[in-house]
């Protein structure tokens, strides 16, 4: 992974107000995210986001299962897996591997997302609001979790 010191510009450039600014920082924080574990690590995600797109839950879920046991310390392995969960409406599991993602790596928006995004799909709008504002403290312009926000309260 990268050092910290390059991440914490990272970091801050996210709450820049230029949105060219914001989306480099964006896609070289993914960029790390995927890379963490090398071309191995990357590899087997790619190819489960392969079998996912077909539709091959199962392959796809195989995969990131050997990926997480081989390397239970990849973040975007665990991240991967609760996308996957998430997609086939196991809330519950997908939940579950967005806290594992968080753990490992706390600044990592798309799994503070993802958690905000199960709550609300169990219906759990307090706890998704709390995703959705602890995502924005990462990435503060991101309309999508102002709007799931503003979608989330008015379901209270």
């Amino acid at each position: 992974m990268a050092d910290d010191s390059y991440i914490q510009i990272l970091l801050q450039d996210l709450k820049s107000s230029d949105k060219d600014i914001r989306r480099r920082a964006t896609q070289e924080l993914w960029r790390l995210w995927f890379e963490q574990k090398g071309e191995a690590g990357l590899e087997k995600i790619r190819k489960s986001e392969v079998w996912l797109q077909m539709g091959e839950i199962s392959e796809a879920e195989a995969i990131l299962n050997q990926l997480i046991q081989d390397l239970p310390d990849f973040a975007e392995a665990w991240n991967r897996r609760a996308v996957l969960y998430y997609l086939s409406h196991q809330y519950e599991k997908a939940l579950e591997d967005c806290k594992r993602a968080i753990a490992l790596n706390p600044i990592h928006f798309g799994a503070l997302h993802g958690t905000g995004l199960c709550h609300a799909a169990l219906g759990n709008y307090s706890a998704a609001i709390q995703a959705f504002q602890q995502a924005l403290e990462v990435q503060p312009y991101s309309l999508e979790n102002q709007r799931l926000i503003l979608e989330c309260t008015a379901k209270l």
